[in-house]
């Protein structure tokens, strides 16, 4: 996950030195290895990076494993809330599919 500049991959144990000398000295014990994954996976997300990408970067055969585990989940989409809003029934009249698929003609059908 921790490129060189280069191009390359540093070592997991130089990496893993690091971090635990950086999480004891300001008391960030909390801080793993997983931690700095997921942070990345999301800062990458929110650059716009495509989930392959991330995998790639991550070292993950399958997308679904980096979209599962390590990304976090979207805003709501305002589509969503929309078609949401206007299947209320309680927000009056408005044209909605029916289960059925038809829609409603707002004349009592």
């Amino acid at each position: 996950m921790f490129g060189t500049i280069d191009g390359g991959f540093r070592k997991p144990r130089t990496v893993s030195r690091w971090l635990f000398q950086i999480r004891e000295a300001n008391g960030m014990e909390w801080v793993t290895t997983h931690t700095w994954r997921k942070t990345t996976a999301n800062v990458l997300d929110g650059s716009g990076i495509t989930a392959r990408m991330i995998a790639d970067q991550l070292g993950h055969s399958r997308v679904s494993m980096t979209q599962d585990v390590y990304l976090g989940r979207g805003a709501v989409d305002p589509r969503v809330v929309q078609a949401l809003e206007a299947a209320d029934p309680s927000r009056g009249s408005h044209s909605v599919g029916h289960s059925d698929g038809s829609a409603a003609s707002g004349e009592g059908s």
